[in-house]
């Protein structure tokens, strides 16, 4: 019997390259990956833009708060890399810019929603370009995978896992939460801390039909026992690992 292999989702800033800069997107595509992860926040004339956090530090030390400025201006900025060089810089990317790249592949990409305010432009954006098939959405805790689901329910989405419920309660009943959190907001699945990731985890997540994605694991070790765990992506930095892990594995 074939082995069912999980999917690999290339982090956004994979092998060393800059978070959320076009040679990112260009290592993860031609890696072999099948997901590429990018995060996204929104400018203050409503640009979709790639970016984790939204204050960022221009070249020279300035304070730059992307929710308050225009694109056309945030654009031409040097922006000091996270996760690159020293002193490497990137430019701000609209979302709309890289979408050529994902459509001339056969890849999905993971928008990680980094502020309630991309939710509609994201629904807009997904519609307009007939994405709904080739794109999910994590950074989604319970009341923002509702939000999203209020604004538009074919947008397929996975739940992020809050790890702290793994502290506070038992694992049966931070699992079972969890589970019925996801399902409450139309989720298909659960993004979670590999850390927390067990048996019980996985049981109860199929028991209720919902996948689970995991992030961020980086060793070669860790990648072949969540691949037997049975786990339905990984989501690596290492990627070029994980690729060949899969590879010698088949």
């Amino acid at each position: 019997m074939l082995k069912t292999y999980p999917l690999l989702t290339a982090h956004t800033g994979c092998m060393g390259t800059p978070d959320n800069s076009l040679l990112s997107i260009e290592t993860a595509l031609q890696s072999g990956v099948d997901i590429v992860e990018e995060d996204i926040l929104i400018t203050s004339d409503g640009v979709l833009v790639l970016s984790h956090d939204d204050l960022v530090y221009s070249l020279d030390g300035t304070v730059v708060k992307i929710s308050q400025m225009r694109f056309a201006e945030l654009s031409q900025l040097d922006i000091k890399a996270h996760n690159g060089s020293p002193g490497e810089t990137i430019r701000i990317l609209s979302l709309e810019s890289v979408i050529p790249l994902l459509q001339a592949s056969d890849k999905k990409m993971n928008l990680d929603v980094k502020s309630d305010a991309c939710i509609e432009p994201v629904a807009r954006f997904v519609e307009k370009n007939r994405l709904v098939e080739r794109i999910l959405l994590s950074g989604c805790e319970t009341d923002r995978a509702k939000q999203v689901n209020r604004t538009d329910h074919r947008l397929r989405k996975l739940l992020n896992v809050n790890t702290s419920l793994f502290q506070a309660e038992n694992e049966r009943e931070a699992v079972q939460i969890s589970c019925e959190d996801a399902l409450s907001a139309n989720c298909f699945g659960l993004n979670v801390n590999y850390r927390v990731v067990g048996p019980e985890l996985l049981q109860t997540a199929k028991d209720h039909g919902l996948d689970v994605y995991i992030w961020t694991v980086n060793t070669e070790a860790e990648m072949k026992h969540f691949i037997e765990m049975g786990v339905q992506s990984i989501t690596s930095r290492n990627i070029s690992a994980l690729v060949q892990v899969k590879k010698g594995d088949r």
